[in-house]
């Protein structure tokens, strides 16, 4: 096997049996970016010397029998909204183009102390308020399956990355689908993790009370190795939550799934899509009926209160966190971002606070749901990745999050993992939704589908 093609986990292996060096195999991620960079847009900065000075640090420490973890030499590249220190960190913004933060954001820290070399910032909608990665500032991410056609986002550089095999591991944010529409999109692996599990601090906030950061990799057992990483309790982060997790996510991908519980909803999320999704989702479903589930058609209630409440949240939170800049800077912000943030300075109190009980009910709700079910399965975007010629963000935004958004609402851990393409030969995502802290239950889940397929093994036809 080529080691560019390596998963993480086996290039962990490869380099702690000596098989391959942390130089070497940042030597040769590094000329990929430097091939296919230019074309797919992927990265807004890559930290070519420095990430070779840290992988040569990281050998050293290896030869003298120092291992430092899981990521001991490994390149993992972080979406463009993790503070770095040291290096520049824009958030896909014209107005912090020269913003060089002090400090790290607590999980990339975390990556650096398990071992993990950074090989770049990756690209992004503007302050992540999207979902197509069409950027005004720093230029449009393109999906590696098809060029012409946006990767999703708003951490589409990440899954972009990652797809085109310029990275083995990244990190995304998603406040309204941004870890798992491009992750469908892309053909990769991404999880939301329930909110709370892993720390924002030193990440630029779109919406507090929905923000979550989470990993994305090639495949499933990559995805709960760096989950193992970064999660965990941080008091400089007043959303985080105090809670001892039960196992090391990477234990439980190998962990036998028996007598599934499975709900598929019959309402909303089957409606207003493309019929390769459908029939991809489909057959996902009878796959995991083959193996011993039992799957119940259901009604999911209150949906499209979700969808609403969500909105109202996001962007109104959204709003207050650029006031500033929406009145003083106004020029220097893309129009589909402003567009949105406007709105969001338009939502009243009232509608605020009633949108914020909403959420609390269902966050509620949702935990008593998967009392009864272990799993809901759905598609994770009705459509095939749009065209960035002519597109619309703003409405792509609101087609592509239908079917993420409401998860976020009741901070929901959630997965997309391959599920099959279109007949344009574009992945589809599968969508599995646990209840809160289930995410080695959904590790385990998602693995085993992954075991029965083939679906991750995929590389793009014009990426070699």
């Amino acid at each position: 096997m080529k080691f560019e093609e390596l998963t993480l986990s086996q290039a962990a292996t490869a380099i702690t049996c000596g098989e391959v060096s942390s130089v070497e195999l940042t030597q040769l991620l590094l000329q990929r970016i430097a091939k296919w960079n230019p074309s797919i847009n992927a990265f807004i900065a890559v930290t070519g010397e420095r990430a070779l000075r840290d992988a040569s640090q990281t050998d050293s420490q290896l030869k003298a029998g120092k291992y430092l973890g899981q990521l001991h030499g490994i390149p993992i590249a972080v979406k463009d909204l993790f503070e770095t220190a040291g290096l520049r960190t824009t958030g896909g913004s014209r107005i912090l183009a020269n913003y060089v933060p002090s400090v790290d954001a607590t999980v990339v820290r975390k990556l650096r102390e398990q071992g993990a070399v950074l090989i770049g910032k990756t690209n992004l909608h503007e302050w992540a308020v999207g979902a197509t990665n069409i950027n005004p500032h720093y230029g449009s991410t393109r999906n590696p399956w098809d060029p012409s056609r946006v990767p999703g986002g708003s951490s589409g550089g990440s899954a972009a990355a990652l797809a085109a095999r310029m990275c083995l591991g990244a990190l995304g944010t998603d406040t309204g689908g941004s870890i798992r529409i491009p992750s469908a999109a892309c053909g990769v692996v991404g999880i939301k993790p329930t909110h709370g599990l892993v720390s924002t601090a030193g990440v630029m906030p779109f919406s507090w009370s929905m923000d979550h950061v989470g990993p994305m990799a090639r495949n499933v057992e990559d995805c709960a190795i760096l989950l193992d990483v970064i999660s965990g309790y941080d008091p400089t982060d007043p959303e985080s939550a105090q809670r001892a997790t039960e196992e090391k996510y990477h234990n439980s991908v190998h962990r036998s799934i028996g007598g599934l519980r499975i709900a598929v909803p019959k309402n909303y999320f089957f409606d207003a899509m493309d019929d390769d999704v459908k029939r991809a989702v489909e057959g996902a479903v009878k796959t995991f009926e083959k193996s011993g589930a039992n799957v119940s058609e259901i009604t999911f209630p209150e949906v499209e209160e979700d969808v609403k409440a969500s909105a109202l949240i996001r962007l109104a939170e959204g709003a207050t966190v650029h006031r500033k800049d929406l009145i003083e800077r106004r020029s220097e912000i893309g129009s589909d971002v402003l567009e949105r943030l406007d709105w969001g300075l338009q939502v009243s109190l009232t509608d605020y606070v009633h949108a914020k009980r909403v959420q609390a009910l269902r966050t509620r709700a949702r935990a008593q749901f998967f009392e009864a079910y272990d799993l809901l399965v759905t598609p994770t975007i009705p459509i095939e990745p749009p065209i960035i010629e002519g597109l619309n963000s703003v409405q792509a935004a609101r087609e592509l999050v239908r079917f993420t958004v409401p998860f976020n609402l009741a901070g929901l851990p959630a997965i997309s993992i391959p599920c099959g393409f279109s007949r344009n030969r574009l992945p589809i995502g599968l969508q599995l939704v646990a209840g809160h802290w289930k995410e080695a239950f959904l590790f385990a889940t998602a693995h085993s589908y992954e075991a029965m397929t083939d679906w991750t093994h995929k590389t793009p036809p014009g990426i070699q």
